[in-house]
């Protein structure tokens, strides 16, 4: 009997005991809930609330002046005095400008002979071209192949040289400003700059080349980037959505209104006498040319962009190799704006109006906002108002200005407009990212000048499209290392999800919004971007 009793009597005792810690926990929770948790989350509310007001606006701004710039602005070849440049009978072709070429590489054994290639097929008097490939590569293997390609096209009669340094200090500012130190470079007036993945038309030089020539204010044009894989998989598309929003609204609206938008690095000519008034290349951030295009914009420079000069690029089609560049993408233009503001408040050379628009709605709500209210709003903040119901999120902050956001945003991409909703999920994963770059570069913190160079398959991405269909094993398993699990886990995806998840259960079984269908669906992103596996999915067209 006292078996029996024990028996009994014991889970009894853990029930009680258990019991007790759940009252004890609960009691603790309602008297910090009130005075610290209530206060604390609606200020979080209200600051958010606030973001949003200020991105909705910012968004709405540009919706309506892109609006304008395609009804009733005049096309650049109307606003700026343009005409062709063409070969003189007399002269021949010393009516041309001597033009650089730089093409920065790093262990690109992918695609260096398709830049290479598309820099030596431009439509330009070869003599008045200088092709200049800078190659920062650590594999030998591969420096040969690049030197041999560079002397298979000089043996044809292309000026091409091929350049290396010591060391890779300043990276890719490095790089570009030793090869603008060469002797033979005294001579050239402008430098087009194409990284490794970039093959421009042969076109590019004589539409780009005449609105520097014949408007000596402009010291940069700037191409659209178009991508040869953004159907690749779903990552890809949903990398297009953003980047097509980006040159379609953003860059265009700051080039018809203030003659600024942000250099995007490659895709562009520089008048060289710009370059080096603005200070030439530095290296104290990850956006060298953000950079320059804010340092030349404050002495007085003017840009152009020409969104009808498309040149082909390749997307990141692995999420490791997305992330660091969304890292360098995030953390560079935060870094940047704390080195800088000073800088543009006290400048005299630009207009107030012009330095409230690089201040505030080039940096502070297109850089840093938009990063931080979509993570903390809808990552942390909203879900954790399901956990406090005294704290109410209202409606129009929460559904009505993010949904008219999104539509705002979509106008870039119409083609995948079916895969807007999706692109919401995702783009909350990744401010998960952005905001943790930012606040690294806001704070100047450790990884705030990690540089990692995106990875490039080429065509290989390609030829592995064409060829999934003949094998089984060639498919994007293969690619991403399928059965190697643990390479792709990344748990901090893993742990919002569960956190996410968490919260919609909750708010399933208690709450009155409804709120459950997003988290749950937000829940599942997170967690097949935790697990590696959006680079695998491929998009309905």
């Amino acid at each position: 009997m006292a078996d029996i009793s024990q028996k009994i009597l014991l889970p009894e005792t853990f029930q009680g005991v258990r019991d007790e810690i759940s009252g004890q926990i609960g009691m603790m929770w309602e008297l910090i809930k009130a005075p610290l948790i209530v206060p604390l989350l609606t200020l979080g509310v209200y600051i958010c609330l606030a973001m949003s007001l200020m991105l909705f606006m910012e968004r709405l701004y540009m919706g309506v002046v892109i609006i304008l710039v395609k009804l009733f602005w005049k096309k650049p070849e109307k606003r700026y005095k343009y005409e062709l440049l063409q070969e003189d009978l007399e002269m021949g072709s010393s009516n041309f400008p001597v033009v650089l070429i730089q093409i920065p590489m790093f262990n690109e054994k992918e695609v260096y002979k398709i830049s290479i290639g598309a820099a030596c097929g431009l439509s330009w008097p070869s003599d008045r071209l200088v092709i200049q490939v800078l190659d920062d590569s650590t594999d030998p293997a591969i420096k040969q192949m690049v030197e041999v390609e560079c002397q298979r096209w000089a043996s044809k009669g292309i000026n091409i040289t091929y350049q290396i340094r010591e060391n890779r200090v300043g990276y890719k500012a490095g790089a570009l400003k030793e090869g603008l130190k060469r002797s033979y470079v005294k001579h050239c007036e402008y430098v087009a700059i194409f990284d490794a993945d970039f093959r421009p038309e042969p076109d590019y030089l004589r539409r780009a080349i005449p609105f520097l020539v014949h408007n000596p204010q402009i010291a940069l044009v700037q191409g659209r980037w178009r991508f040869v894989n953004a159907d690749e998989c779903l990552l890809t598309r949903m990398q297009e959505m953003s980047l097509d929003y980006h040159f379609t609204v953003e860059q265009e609206v700051g080039s018809a209104t203030h003659a600024f938008f942000g250099f995007n690095g490659t895709a562009g000519v520089w008048r060289i006498a710009a370059i080096n008034e603005a200070g030439g290349w530095k290296d104290r951030t990850t956006v060298e040319d953000m950079d320059l295009a804010v340092r030349a914009s404050l002495r007085g420079w003017k840009f152009l962009y020409l969104g009808d000069l498309q040149v082909k690029s390749e997307l990141p089609s692995t999420f490791n190799a997305f992330r660091f560049q969304q890292h360098r993408w995030s953390c560079g233009p935060a870094n940047l704006f704390r080195k800088m503001v000073m800088e543009i408040i006290r400048n005299k050379n630009v207009t107030v109006w012009k330095k409230v628009y690089v201040i505030y709605s080039f940096f502070f709500v297109r850089k840093i906002i938009a990063h931080m209210v979509t993570f903390s709003f809808y990552c942390v903040v909203l879900p954790l108002t399901i956990l406090v119901p005294e704290v109410h999120v209202p409606i129009w902050g929460a559904v009505y200005i993010p949904s008219i956001i999104t539509i705002l945003n979509s106008v870039g991409t119409p083609r995948s407009i079916h895969l807007l909703f999706y692109w919401i999920l995702f783009e909350n994963v990744m401010s998960l990212h952005r905001t943790k770059a930012t606040l690294i570069g806001l704070l100047e913190a450790g990884r705030a000048n990690e540089w990692v160079v995106t990875e490039k398959l080429g065509d290989s991405a390609s030829k592995k499209d064409a060829n999934k269909n003949k094998t089984h094993t060639k498919g994007p398993a293969k690619r991403l290392g399928f059965f190697k699990l643990g390479n792709r886990m990344h748990t901090l995806e893993l742990g919002f999800g569960v956190f996410l998840f968490f919260c919609g259960c909750y708010d399933f079984v208690h709450g009155k919004n409804n709120y459950f269908v997003y988290l749950f669906l937000q829940t599942f992103t997170f967690l097949i971007t935790g697990f590696g596996y959006i680079g695998t999915i491929i998009p309905s067209s």
